[in-house]
């Protein structure tokens, strides 16, 4: 692939970014990577990379941990992912690109226009927040903001957030890798990738924890969010008119 090494680049930046905006990676990972690859093997090395990236996040944030909310959030995610995943073999390609394009800028542009997102904080809610997350991540590639907008409902202490969301997102990402990688969206040829995605995973990660320990986790909020509506934007001009 041209420009390998402005992707790692960028997903090391994604990684960063996700890490201390809290939203996690793929919703700038995802836009990112389809400037370089088909919408389709997106979804696949997306959800490889993110099992590394959660699994560095629970490494660095570990004993933080709330199992209450990994489980009533999390096995509904688990289960929709797969529904979602599969519903990927189906759908248009370019449908499924539009629809991501769609849902990231309008989420995005709510949570750039609404400062106090807050959820209840009720178990209804959790049920709610993973079902949904889960099915956009295996549709769409991507569910962490419906995850982390239902997280914080619950004012978890920063690390603990991470580290709860990244264990949710372990068992999200590794079912719908699962999945990916049986219709054929990770191939043989991307598995050299492996080893720079362990590594960006990590280093994203722990970078993304030292500024984290010093600074607010805002700037780099509203960052990611300016990010994702100027690629959302762009990729749909670039379905629609191009």
């Amino acid at each position: 692939m041209d420009n390998l090494a402005l992707f790692f680049a960028l997903a090391l930046v994604a990684e960063i970014i996700g890490t201390v905006s809290g939203f996690g990676s793929s919703i700038l990972f995802i836009p990112l990577a389809a400037l370089f690859f088909d919408f389709k093997i997106v979804l696949g090395i997306t959800a490889v990379f993110h099992v590394f990236s959660n699994v560095s996040k629970i490494f660095l944030f570990r004993n933080g941990v709330n199992r209450e909310i990994l489980l009533k959030l999390g096995i509904p995610a688990v289960v929709f992912v797969l529904i979602g995943a599969l519903l990927t073999s189906y759908i248009p390609l370019d449908t499924i690109e539009l629809i991501l394009c769609v849902v990231l800028l309008l989420l995005s542009m709510y949570l750039v226009f609404n400062k106090s997102y807050f959820l209840a904080k009720n178990n209804f809610n959790l049920i709610a927040g993973g079902t949904v997350s889960g099915f956009l991540a295996g549709l769409i590639g991507t569910g962490g903001a419906i995850r982390g907008l239902t997280l914080v409902a619950f004012e978890l202490e920063k690390n603990m957030f991470i580290a709860t969301s990244a264990a949710i997102d372990l068992g999200v990402d590794a079912s719908r890798a699962a999945v990916y990688i049986g219709l054929g969206y990770f191939k043989k040829e991307h598995i050299i990738l492996i080893p720079a995605f362990i590594l960006v995973a990590f280093l994203g990660s722990l970078i993304g924890k030292l500024i984290l320990a010093r600074t607010s986790a805002l700037f780099f909020r509203y960052a990611v969010l300016f990010v994702v509506i100027s690629t959302s934007i762009w990729q749909l001009i670039k379905l629609v008119f191009l």
